[in-house]
């Protein structure tokens, strides 16, 4: 697959070959233009670009599979639990309506577990396949800088130095801890933990409603266990999200049957027995309660993942929140090393990593670098999903902006009615004098996919009436969008 590892120690030496450590292994020495340190979403996408712009390129990854958190712990397993959840929930609760008969319906969690398991398979398999197509050196271990152009690679069979001209860190995130809880990954679970649980809980608590907790917490709620999510803050969906879009959302899983203790702070967790106790209290204070269940899912956000990344060596220190210092280039402190993703500002998002690890190897050929941070999208994928781009109402309050608001329901949607999946709506938010798209917000079926549009428009600077005055197919759930945007720019949508 590509993989590089350290020989075992040969009885004949010659001038220029390897040399003899203390442990009889070899020493094996790599020469790169590149080296880009993690192969999640930014790292490998980085390294693929690097290469094909003619750079030789050295990925370093210290996990058995490529892909990173994403891939393999993340965004990738929990969307097929979700697409495999949601069928279930579908063909129980919304085939009868639409004259389909299939008698009781039941699940087998473990071939679900499987289909998940083989997915996440071949799509780390793939990453390995990239690799090779376009010749990146892949060495297994842990990248630690010992200079601005030295990483040393700590790996099952010693270490391997690889002499670089630049370094590119995309190390990832880490689940926050919390205190005074061991995650076991049976009970006291982290992300990773709930997808990989061997049977659905009778009773789950999901501590932090943000997009993990509230797409892993449905994913189970769709299951049959009984889920609720404790929030901190008074309203669900965490950073960035519209308020009146959050509203609904809360509004439409609690139809489904999530429940929500919102404005609650938790105070501990403790396991007695097979029992996982909860304590919580009012977030300004209140009467306390302790809350009961078989799994608790700790959600609470991540962290940037920096550690043996010899960031002391080289000089680099983080910020205040943990993060590497970079510049509008990506470029640290230091010269020659760059950082993208999640160990750097901004959203952690896969995507937003991606595109950084792209622009910051054109960056290093010279090329022109460019990146619009408000032009990056979000997305929930519940049922139904959410999906956004661009500044919220609150925002616009907050800026003091004028603005313009467009709404359109999809219960008035062609499309959406045809199909049954009324709930939700599309708003968009414009400037007010120039009519200029300030953002956009989605709840409502395939959200997530249509969202993209709206960030294609706002990354070209596009007004409310440019996306209005574009033809779209009949009938989709796209008119929806179309239709928001004619309401944003001249007050009235035409089906609504």
């Amino acid at each position: 697959m590509g993989y590089k590892f350290l020989k075992l120690a040969s009885p004949t030496f010659s001038s220029g070959s390897l040399v003899r450590i203390a442990t009889s292994q070899y020493a094996t020495t790599h020469d790169a233009d590149l080296v880009v340190i993690g192969s999640g979403p930014g790292g490998y996408v980085a390294a693929i670009k690097a290469a094909q712009l003619g750079m030789k390129v050295v990925s370093v990854e210290k996990d058995p599979t490529l892909g990173g958190t994403c891939l393999n712990v993340g965004c990738m397993p929990s969307k097929a639990l979700l697409h495999n959840s949601h069928l279930y929930h579908m063909a129980k609760h919304d085939f009868k309506q639409s004259g389909i008969e299939t008698g009781e319906v039941t699940f087998d969690f473990k071939k679900m577990m499987e289909y998940k398991a083989n997915a996440v398979k071949g799509l780390t398999g793939g990453i390995a396949m990239l690799f090779q197509k376009n010749k990146v050196n892949l060495v297994k271990g842990v990248g630690t800088m010992v200079a601005p152009n030295k990483v040393e690679v700590h790996g099952e069979k010693g270490v391997e130095t690889v002499n670089t001209k630049n370094i590119l860190i995309a190390s990832g995130s880490e689940v926050t801890p919390f205190p005074g809880v061991t995650f076991d990954e049976k009970q006291m679970i982290t992300s990773t933990g709930a997808l990989s649980l061997e049977s659905v809980p009778k009773k789950m608590l999901v501590i932090g409603a943000g997009v993990i907790g509230l797409e892993l917490g449905s994913v189970y709620q769709s299951l049959g266990a009984d889920v609720t999510a404790i929030e901190f803050l008074t309203s669900i969906g965490g950073v960035g999200i519209d308020g009146e879009v959050a509203k609904t959302l809360q509004k439409i899983l609690s139809k489904q049957g999530m429940k929500f203790k919102l404005g609650t702070k938790v105070l501990g967790v403790k396991k007695e027995g097979s029992t996982i106790k909860v304590d919580v209290e009012a977030a300004k204070g209140g009467n306390k309660e302790v809350l009961d269940c078989d799994v608790v899912l700790i959600s609470i956000g991540r962290r940037p993942y920096t550690k043996g990344l010899g960031l002391d060596k080289v000089g680099i220190a983080l910020d205040d929140r943990g993060r590497i210092p970079v510049n509008n280039k990506f470029q640290t402190t230091v010269p020659g090393i760059y950082a993208i993703g999640d160990v750097i500002h901004g959203p952690m998002l896969a995507h937003k990593a991606e595109d950084e690890g792209i622009v910051c190897v054109e960056g290093i050929k010279g090329m022109p670098v460019h990146f619009n941070y408000d032009a990056i999208p979000s997305v929930i994928y519940t049922s139904p999903e959410v999906g956004w781009v661009g500044k919220t109402e609150e925002d616009l309050k907050k800026e003091g902006s004028a603005y313009k608001v467009g709404k359109f329901p999809f219960l008035a949607n062609s499309s959406a009615k045809t199909n049954g999946e009324t709930e939700g709506f599309v708003k968009v938010l414009s400037d007010k004098t120039t009519d200029v798209i300030l953002g956009t917000h989605i709840i409502g079926p395939g959200g997530g996919e249509l969202i993209n549009e709206a960030v294609l428009a706002q990354e070209y600077g596009a007004a409310a009436e440019d996306v209005a005055s574009v033809c779209h197919a009949h009938p989709t759930c796209a008119e929806a969008l179309r239709e928001a945007n004619l309401a944003a720019y001249s007050g009235k949508p035409i089906n609504f």
